[in-house]
């Protein structure tokens, strides 16, 4: 299966180790050699690149390596081919313009039948089922977006249905960005060589930092905070450092903004005294 990657930080930062450690999965120490592609967005655009081979093997992937990519909000996906062919139109992550805003996605899943998701007006591009489900998830927020940015609890809202919808298909790992909020959706996954998925989908991992131009962690992801503390929020299909990673739930999602959870769906409950 495919495997997820998002950074969402109060302050611009620059994924290095982690996104390194990510892309090696891309063909390397991983079997996602189909494609790979990033959204970093940056005042309301998004710098998408993406290529339809292995990221361990891709000279752009080494020059954002070596230079880094600042943004306080990053999607990236590397894939292991289910449906579709490896062409570039297959390729995550997904944009389309919505409401003046650039809107991502990307999806770690095998949806049968996708087909059975309405569009409205949106359409694919490639084959995939995952760029199918985004455009029927794009359908379902255009009325909100009509007279500009909607409040995030009517965005979560409609997400977390489409999510409710999209586990009946199949398993149903995303990460949607809409210039502001990730949503992050965490369901099954396989899990090595096991046939059947299960939890958990996605991980999660916080990092704070003080004022430092060039704080490095342990692990090798250089936070850039020009002034006051930093906040970097990461989340990834699998670990990607030796750190406390947190499992997400079955079905739980997230709307996270600036390095910080806002909402949380689906999250299992306290243990009792």
């Amino acid at each position: 299966m495919c495997e997820l990657f998002a950074l969402s930080s109060r302050l611009p930062s620059r994924a290095t180790f982690s996104f390194e450690e990510f892309a090696r999965h891309g063909g390397e120490t991983g079997p996602h050699a189909d494609g790979w592609g990033v959204a970093a967005y940056e005042d309301r655009d998004v710098r998408l690149l993406r290529e339809p081979l292995a990221a361990s093997r891709s000279p752009c992937v080494r020059y954002l390596q070596e230079h880094g990519l600042r943004s306080d909000l990053i999607l990236s996906h590397v894939r292991r081919a289910t449906q579709g062919a490896h062409i570039l139109p297959n390729t995550q992550p997904f944009v389309r313009e919505l409401g003046g805003h650039v809107h991502a996605f990307a999806h770690n899943g095998d949806l049968a039948p996708a087909a059975a998701l309405p569009l409205g007006r949106f359409r694919p591009v490639g084959e995939t089922d995952s760029e199918r489900a985004f455009c029927s998830l794009l359908a379902r927020l255009a009325p909100l977006w009509e007279n500009g940015r909607p409040p995030v609890d009517q965005r979560l809202e409609i997400v977390n249905a489409f999510a409710a919808e999209l586990r009946e298909l199949g398993p149903a790992n995303f990460l949607y960005a809409d210039g502001e909020v990730i949503f992050a959706h965490a369901h099954r996954r396989r899990h090595g060589s096991e046939e059947s998925p299960r939890p958990p989908g996605l991980h999660l991992l916080e990092r704070t930092c003080a004022c430092d131009p060039e704080f490095t962690s342990p692990h090798g992801l250089r936070v850039e905070a020009p002034c006051g503390p930093q906040r970097v929020l990461l989340l990834a299909s699998v670990p990607l450092s030796a750190e406390a990673w947190t499992p997400l739930a079955e079905g739980e999602l997230l709307a996270i903004a600036r390095g910080e959870v806002l909402r949380r769906v689906g999250a299992p409950l306290p243990d009792g005294p």
